[in-house]
């Protein structure tokens, strides 16, 4: 295999380690064509292409970041070429929308020692290689890192209707990825009599067997307020005949519930997409 096939072959996963690291696919897109330029353009000899292009763009990327924010002092250049250990490692769950808010908070060698860490599976003396740094201090950048991640100000969490619309909006175009990002890990799904009668689950437990339900599906669902709350609800006729009932926690969605009861219906209203419900 020539050095283009092994590219192409290596490309998905450095525009995901890209786009992880820097929060913005297209701008991982153009690092990754960065770094085939240099692959193009270099006649050194190359131990592990893998590890060769992970560095180079693991470096593409800290330049992009500190092209964002002032340098700080603790932020050193990269190394030389190290060992890539991601061929192994499965990626985490994508980092969600609220949570890129929160990356930009960090300093470079913060989001690079986290996300390659927690996202990738990076051992902290390979990060430590690529920061030029030692071990100890690449697991405390990614530990400064995670603790300000983990406590995210409340500015910077998405608004409950926000989520509703952006889960809705992923079911209805097939992002199993996104649904992870918007769903809490204890997430359920549950459904009142008059619901489940319809047809609808009686109950779904788990982030990922959620995910997979809306998956693709809710096309015909509108935005709609229940008691003042965000939801969407499936229209026949003009009519709602199931509200889907959003619990947010957190900037996630902890749980859905299917409700069809006259009751319930005779309290929908329909809302603008997109727009904050009053």
């Amino acid at each position: 295999m020539d050095r283009t096939d092994e590219f192409q072959a290596e490309r998905p996963r450095l525009v995901g380690m890209a786009s992880r690291i820097l929060g913005d696919r297209a701008e991982a897109e153009d690092v990754v064509q960065q770094t085939w330029l240099r692959l193009h353009g270099t006649g050194a000899a190359i131990e592990s292409l893998p590890a060769w292009l992970t560095t180079v763009t693991t470096r593409l990327c800290l330049d992009r970041l500190r092209s964002r924010t002032p340098v700080p002092v603790e932020d050193l250049e990269l190394a030389g070429i190290v060992d890539d250990p991601a061929e192994d490692v499965a990626l985490a769950d994508t980092v969600g929308r609220a949570l890129n808010v929160v990356l930009d908070r960090l300093t470079p060698s913060e989001r690079v020692s986290f996300v390659l860490h927690d996202s990738f599976g990076f051992e902290f003396s390979t990060i430590a290689a690529l920061l030029d740094t030692t071990p100890a201090a690449a697991r405390k950048l990614a530990s400064r890192a995670r603790a300000k991640v983990s406590q995210p100000r409340p500015e910077d969490r998405l608004a409950d209707w926000e989520v509703v619309d952006a889960f809705m909006a992923a079911a209805r175009h097939g992002d199993f990825d996104r649904l992870l990002e918007l769903l809490a890990p204890d997430a359920a799904v549950t459904a009142d009599d008059a619901a489940v009668l319809m047809g609808t689950p009686q109950r779904i437990e788990g982030s990922d067997a959620t995910a997979t339900f809306f998956n693709g599906s809710a096309s015909a669902a509108l935005p709609v307020l229940l008691d003042d709350r965000a939801g969407s609800a499936w229209y026949h006729l003009g009519q709602p005949k199931v509200v889907f009932d959003f619990t947010i926690r957190g900037g996630l969605v902890q749980a859905i519930t299917f409700r069809a009861a006259p009751e319930v219906l005779a309290r929908v209203t329909r809302r603008t997409q997109a727009r904050e419900p009053r």
